[in-house]
C-alpha cells in the first residue's frame, strides 16, 4: 500500500511563501546571469528552469511549506498562465509559424504515442522482474494511478484531473503518483535543456534542415528589434490591462462555456471540453493570436513577451513547491516504471525524429507540450529562442484537446497489460 506523506508545515502564510519564491527566482536569474566563472560552470549543469522547479520543491521536502495547502498554485495557474499566454502570443506570426511543416505535428503526435504505449509497455516490463510494483486491487491498483500521470502527461492539470475522476485512484496514489508525474517529467526537461545547447549536433546527427526555424527566430528578432523602446509606465500598464482584462474575459466565458458543455453535450467531457481550465487556456491563447494581426503586436517593444516569462517562472516556483524529492526514497519502484515509461517515450521520439530527419526542436517541443503542456511547453521553446515560445503554446493546447482521450485509451492499455 502506498502511504501519503503528510507534515506539519513551519510556515503556513501564503504572503511570506511568495515572497520566498520571488527571492529565490530573483537569486536564480541573477547568479545566471553573472560573469563569475563558477556560476557560468555551474549554470551550463543546472539550468535555469530546473532550478526554478527544484529549489521550491526543498521547502516542501524538509517541511518548511506545505505546497499542497498553499493557494500559489492555484493563482499562478488560474490568473498568471492565461496572462502569460496572451503576452506570449502577442507577438506571433502564425503565418511563419505554420511555414515551418508538417514535422512539428509529426513529432507532437510522436510524444502523444509515446506516453500511450508506453504506461502499458512500462507495467509489462517491469512485471517482468518486479510484479508487486505494478500490482494492487481495487482503489490500490497501480494502473490507475498511472492513468493520471497518462493524464498529465499528454495534456495537463484538467486531463490528469479528468483521470483521477474516471478511474479514481486511492488519494495516497494519487499523490505519490503526482510526485512521480513531476520528478520524472523534471527529469526529462533537465535533459531536454541540455540538449538545446546541443541541437546543432543534434541535427547534424538527425541530417536535419532547421533552416525555417532559424529564419523564424530571425524574422522575430528583427520585428523585437524594430519596435524597441524603453517602456514607459503607460506602456507597462497598458501590456498588464490587456493581459488581464483578456484573463477576465476567458474566466468570464469558461464559465459559461463548461457548464454549457456538460448541460447539453456531455459525450464532449471526454475531450475536456467540460473543463473550465480547458476553456481558459484555449481562450487566452486565441484572443492573443487574434491580437497577433492587430497594432497591440507593437507592445512586444515594450517588453509584453519579458512580462509574460517572470510570469511562467513564478507558475513554474509554484509548481516546484508542490515536488516532495524524499518521495523517490520512500516508493523508488514506482519512479522505476515512471522512469520506463519515460525511456520508451524518448526512444520513440529519437527514432522518429531519426527517420523524417526532424530538427531537434520540433522534438523538444513536441515532448514538452504533452509533458509539462502550456505550463513548460512555451518555457522550452523559448530557451531555444524567446520568439519561438508560441509555437509550444500553440501545440500545448492541442495537447489538452487529445490528452483526455489518450490518457483514457492508456488507461484501458495499463488495464489489460495487468491481467
Amino acid at each position: 500500500m502506498v502511504e501519503e506523506q503528510v507534515h506539519e508545515a513551519l510556515i503556513n502564510n501564503d504572503a511570506v511563501i511568495f515572497g520566498i519564491l520571488i527571492l529565490m527566482l530573483a537569486f536564480i536569474f541573477k547568479t545566471s546571469s553573472s560573469n563569475h566563472p563558477g556560476w557560468k560552470k555551474f549554470y551550463k549543469f543546472a539550468p535555469v528552469v530546473l532550478l526554478s522547479y527544484f529549489l521550491p520543491s526543498l521547502l516542501n521536502t524538509f517541511g518548511l511549506i506545505n505546497g499542497e495547502e498553499s493557494q500559489l498554485y492555484f493563482v499562478a495557474s488560474r490568473y498568471l498562465l492565461p496572462a502569460c499566454l496572451v503576452l506570449l502570443t502577442i507577438s506571433v506570426d502564425l503565418k511563419e509559424i505554420f511555414k515551418l511543416g508538417p514535422k512539428s505535428l509529426i513529432m507532437f503526435g510522436t510524444a502523444t504515442v509515446g506516453v500511450v504505449i508506453g504506461g502499458p509497455l512500462a507495467i509489462l516490463i517491469t512485471s517482468t522482474f518486479a510484479p508487486d510494483i505494478v500490482g494492487g486491487v481495487g482503489p490500490e491498483a497501480i494502473w490507475r494511478g498511472m492513468t493520471t500521470i497518462a493524464g498529465s502527461w499528454i495534456g495537463g492539470g484538467a486531463n490528469q484531473a479528468a483521470m483521477y475522476e474516471i478511474f479514481k485512484p486511492s488519494d495516497p496514489l494519487y499523490s505519490v503518483m503526482i510526485t512521480v508525474d513531476v520528478i520524472v517529467a523534471e527529469v526529462w526537461m533537465f535533459f531536454l535543456l541540455i540538449g538545446v545547447g546541443k541541437a546543432a549536433e543534434i541535427d547534424k546527427y538527425f541530417k536535419a534542415d532547421s533552416s525555417s526555424i532559424s529564419i523564424l527566430q530571425k524574422k522575430m528578432e528583427d520585428f523585437s528589434l524594430s519596435i524597441a523602446k524603453i517602456p514607459s509606465s503607460t506602456d507597462l500598464m497598458v501590456i498588464l490591462g490587456i493581459a488581464f482584462g483578456i484573463t477576465a474575459f476567458a474566466h468570464f466565458s469558461a464559465d459559461i462555456i463548461a457548464p454549457y458543455v456538460v448541460e447539453n453535450a456531455p459525450y464532449l467531457s471526454k475531450y475536456s471540453l467540460d473543463s473550465k481550465f480547458f476553456w481558459l487556456i484555449v481562450l487566452a491563447t486565441t484572443v492573443g493570436v487574434i491580437l497577433s494581426f492587430t497594432k497591440a503586436k507593437k507592445l512586444e517593444g515594450a517588453g509584453a513577451s519579458k512580462i509574460g516569462t517572470v510570469f511562467i517562472f513564478i507558475l513554474v516556483a509554484t509548481i516546484g513547491m508542490k515536488m516532495d524529492v524524499m518521495a523517490i526514497a520512500s516508493n523508488p519502484g514506482l519512479f522505476m516504471v515512471g522512469g520506463i515509461w519515460m525511456a520508451i517515450h524518448v526512444a520513440l521520439l529519437f527514432i522518429v525524429g531519426k527517420i523524417i530527419r526532424a530538427p531537434f526542436f520540433f522534438l523538444a517541443v513536441g515532448s514538452k507540450a504533452n509533458i509539462g503542456g502550456a505550463a513548460s511547453a512555451p518555457v522550452v521553446a523559448a530557451a531555444f529562442h524567446p520568439s519561438l515560445a508560441p509555437v509550444g503554446v500553440l501545440l500545448a493546447v492541442l495537447g489538452y484537446i487529445l490528452g483526455t482521450y489518450g490518457a483514457w485509451l492508456c488507461g484501458m492499455l495499463m488495464q489489460v497489460a495487468v491481467q
